[in-house]
């Protein structure tokens, strides 16, 4: 186990909207906590920790991020994921930033905090930020029905006929299909009435909006989201936006499971559209500045955050565990908001928020070894052995499940 980029609250930004600065009187404290953590980084580096997952997460010390760290790579590995990185940030400032294992076996590169990944489907939080800037400036309506202003009827007739479990039950016949219901997937169905996590239709969302915008999705995704909040590292791509060449050299390389349980290299996931549900690439440490940003007001609004973070309500008086963009739940007295990333055979991550803790774990594979399985029509993130090490250490009192 390796650990290629780590610190404490001692770790500066490079964006001055960010964070002005963070180190501050308790910096000889900060030092000593940090030469011990790399003291028993240097130990665990030489231990082998090829285990079940399972064995894996034990009652953590409140606090205790070293033995965080251990129970992170212990988990990576039983996973046989071949590389990682992850970022905790509290009260808008980044705890800690670790790269963990290989971005690229063969060459024996290794991941650190800045290493490029897919983020899958942790791209649409930043959707629906460029969506609700827009709505801010009144450039979107999310009641508005989108066959007014797109060629939704078409494609909503299409695609209710293909075999794709994500067509099955949408309903077309009055084709009054909203943004909101796209961007809360509560669009399957009679509109409005249930929840079933559907990314075609959440993709299917930039037409709208780049028909409002005159613009590529990607273009404005990068005017309200990338750019302000600093993003440098980070890029949208599709099958007319390849990544730079500098960027495509330093993504981490995805790897899959053969039937074996061997790890292999994978191929990269095709190009897609400019869609709403995916297509960015990016660094933990790049997500923990939009976080900080998104937290701070400096993208959308607070009643826009609010909005984003509340589970949206059904027709019949019942709430989906989704707000807009995020999932929406609460588990052990406190209220999650999250979002998973899951490219199958390749990629896999998770973005968590405890919002009344501000408190945010972030965390990017190169395998999809961090996909749990959630559910369609519910909201599980208690079942990531990731999300409990983080809950264990970072939210007192925390009760593993049995």
């Amino acid at each position: 186990m390796t650990f290629n980029y780590i610190k404490t609250r001692l770790f500066c930004l490079s964006s001055k909207r960010v964070i002005k600065h963070p180190c501050n009187k308790n910096n000889q404290r900060q030092k000593s906590r940090a030469s011990k953590l790399i003291l028993l980084m240097l130990w665990i580096s030489s231990t082998s920790l090829w285990a079940e997952k399972s064995t894996c997460i034990e009652a953590l010390k409140f606090y205790d991020t070293a033995t965080f760290v251990q129970q992170i790579d212990c988990l990576r590995q039983a996973a046989k994921i071949p590389g990682l990185s992850f970022a905790v940030v509290k009260d808008q400032e980044v705890l800690i930033a670790a790269g963990l294992g290989y971005a690229h076996k063969e060459s024996g590169l290794r991941v650190t905090a800045q290493t490029p990944f897919n983020i899958a489907s942790v791209t649409k939080p930043l959707s629906a930020v460029a969506a609700l800037r827009m709505v801010e400036l009144g450039q979107l309506q999310l009641d508005r029905p989108i066959a007014e202003y797109s060629q939704w009827s078409d494609f909503c007739h299409a695609f209710s006929e293909q075999p794709s479990i994500f067509a099955k039950e949408l309903q077309c016949q009055s084709a009054d299909h909203t943004l909101r219901q796209l961007l809360s997937h509560t669009a399957t169905g009679m509109p409005g009435t249930r929840f079933s996590y559907n990314p075609v239709l959440y993709s299917w969302a930039s037409r709208p909006i780049m028909a409002v915008g005159e613009r590529s999705f990607s273009n404005l995704v990068d005017q309200y989201v990338l750019q302000p909040a600093g993003m440098l590292q980070s890029a949208r791509t599709n099958r007319d936006l390849p990544l730079t060449e500098d960027l495509a050299q330093r993504l981490a390389k995805p790897y899959l499971l053969d039937s074996t349980g061997k790890i292999q290299r994978a191929p990269l996931p095709p190009p897609q559209g400019d869609g709403a549900a995916g297509g960015v690439i990016s660094t933990v440490i790049d997500l923990a500045k939009f976080d900080i940003a998104y937290d701070q007001g400096q993208l959308i609004s607070a009643q826009s955050r609010e909005l984003m973070m509340t589970p949206t309500q059904l027709t019949g008086g019942k709430t989906a565990p989704y707000g807009i963009g995020w999932f929406v739940q609460d588990y052990q007295g406190h209220r999650l908001v999250w979002h998973s990333g899951w490219w199958e055979d390749a990629y896999s991550a998770i973005y968590l928020k405890v919002p009344e803790q501000q408190l945010t774990f972030i965390l990017l594979a190169n395998s999809e070894g961090v996909w749990w399985d959630n559910p369609l029509d519910s909201a599980r993130v208690q079942d990531s052995e990731f999300a409990q090490a983080f809950f264990s250490t970072y939210i007192k009192d925390w009760v593993l499940p049995n």
